[in-house]
């Protein structure tokens, strides 16, 4: 076994260099699967137990619980399968169906196998290297090359972002102006507003972005110390004009910090941190950038990381205080061994894994595998009639498709359908209209592994779908 485990993680990559396989997700709750088997589907989505959402989607286990047989539940002995994953040459990963929602996404081989590494201390300095490079691919997958821009890699969802950014870049009683493409708009207005912020948000029809128009009257009507938008909001699939937005937001408010919200954009979608003159972007680790999830990650300007210093009081969380992790970042990244609360150590090495993968080559070339598949799947959705929830093309994004579904069809119609077809998709997520249209999550190795027909058969799988169902 080679001594440097970043070497390591670089030969267990080129023995997967293309891999076609997809990750073996784990199976609901067998009493949960045998109740849900007494659910009718035709009736209204379940709510989550949230404020406010209403997400489904529909996974083997969810139409039919089989105890015994685990590995492909829907499929006979004999029968050949249209998109599951059951070619032992192709993967290491048990046979499963693909699932294809806005996140968690399929993961290479090589990916989880990192996974599976031995016990070792989080001090230690074969993981602190790991860790410490995992810090500097992330600024290569930002595109920041400024020695102040701070990379921090955090245990948590893409969530905890929201909380880093409200409990140490704004104070109790300052304003945040939020743009608003959908669900995750709200929610980050609610966290900003939990750490005592006002959170004033400027809303659109559902699938449409403001306009830039709309944007400078509100930032000249009064100052805000951020502006929140997120780049690719999984509710909708609308695409934020960040580049725009950013240049306005330095022309018009300079001081306005501009906070991205790129959990499903990272990774597929073009942005430019230094370029775009941006102060945050956040993500999480189980969408475009690949890997599975319980990884916060974001990158700060040094503008941000100097209106942290500049509070007036302390920061409103503990866990997420940047007082806490601002040292722990910068030893790590420096190769010194550092401690507040013991990191994911085996997420980080997928991690480290992943990055070294999207890092690997240019990545305007992922970038034009997403859109190139992201023309697949909407010209797809045009000869099937339908329309997608964000109408104009430009606010469209890459890495989802969210798609409207025809008067009186409603997702446990289709969802069960497509799942009998070894594809998984997911159901609505914006509160006003969850009952009326479907998700389509296309983004890392299943756009960008050659060795992969992912997208292709989902897209069989979808006419076929919405065939049968109009037949009934």
């Amino acid at each position: 076994m080679p001594n440097n485990l970043s070497s390591a993680f670089r030969a267990a990559t080129r023995l997967n260099p293309a891999s076609g396989g997809t990750l073996a997700t784990s199976r609901a709750n067998p009493r949960l699967s045998l109740i849900s088997r007494h659910l009718d589907q035709r009736l209204p989505l379940p709510a989550l137990n949230t404020p406010f959402s209403t997400e489904i989607s529909v996974e083997p286990d969810d139409i039919e619980y089989k105890p015994v047989q685990r590995s492909s539940p829907l499929l006979k002995p004999n029968t050949p399968s249209t998109n599951l994953k059951d070619n032992a040459s192709m993967s290491t990963q048990a046979p499963h169906s693909t699932l294809l929602i806005p996140g968690p996404i399929e993961f290479d081989d090589a990916v989880l196998q990192s996974m599976s590494h031995y016990a070792e201390s989080h001090v230690g300095p074969a993981f602190v290297k790991t860790f410490g490079e995992s810090l500097t691919l992330l600024r290569r997958l930002f595109q920041t090359t400024s020695p102040a821009s701070q990379p921090f890699l955090l245990s948590g969802s893409g969530t905890l972002g929201w909380d880093l950014i409200s409990s140490n870049l704004i104070e109790r009683g300052e304003d945040a102006l939020v743009l608003h493409t959908g669900y995750f708009g709200d929610s980050f207005a609610t966290c900003l507003e939990t750490y005592g912020a006002r959170a004033t948000q400027l809303k659109t029809p559902i699938g449409t972005q403001p306009s830039l128009s709309e944007i400078e009257s509100a930032l000249t009507a009064k100052p805000y110390k951020l502006l929140a938008v997120t780049h690719v909001d999984t509710s909708t699939g609308v695409l934020a004009d960040i580049k725009s937005i950013a240049a306005l937001v330095r022309r018009v408010s300079p001081e306005t910090l501009v906070v991205v919200d790129g959990v499903c954009s990272v990774g597929a979608e073009e942005i430019a941190f230094d370029a775009w003159d941006l102060d945050v972007v956040l993500t999480a680790s189980q969408k475009a950038i690949g890997c599975p999830p319980g990884l916060s990650v974001l990158m700060l300007s040094g503008r941000a990381v100097q209106r942290f210093h500049a509070r007036s009081s302390p920061p409103a969380s503990y866990y997420a205080s940047m007082a806490n992790w601002l040292p722990i970042m910068k030893n790590y990244e420096a190769g010194k061994p550092s401690y507040f609360a013991t990191p994911a150590t085996q997420l980080v090495h997928a991690l480290h894994t992943t990055l070294t993968q999207v890092t690997a080559k240019p990545l305007t070339e992922r970038f034009a595998a997403h859109k190139a598949a992201s023309d697949k799947v909407k010209k797809a959705v045009a000869e099937l009639g339908l329309e997608q929830l964000a109408t104009k093309k430009e606010d469209q994004a890459n890495a989802m498709t969210a798609i409207r579904l025809p008067e009186g069809m409603t997702p446990p119609d289709i969802l069960p359908v497509l799942a009998k077809k070894g594809v998984v998709f997911a159901g609505g997520l914006h509160k006003e209209i969850a009952s009326k249209y479907i998700r389509f999550g296309h983004m890392g190795v299943s756009v960008t592994d050659p060795a992969r027909d992912d997208i292709e058969k989902a897209i069989v799988a979808l006419k076929e779908a919405f065939a049968e169902v109009r037949k009934q």
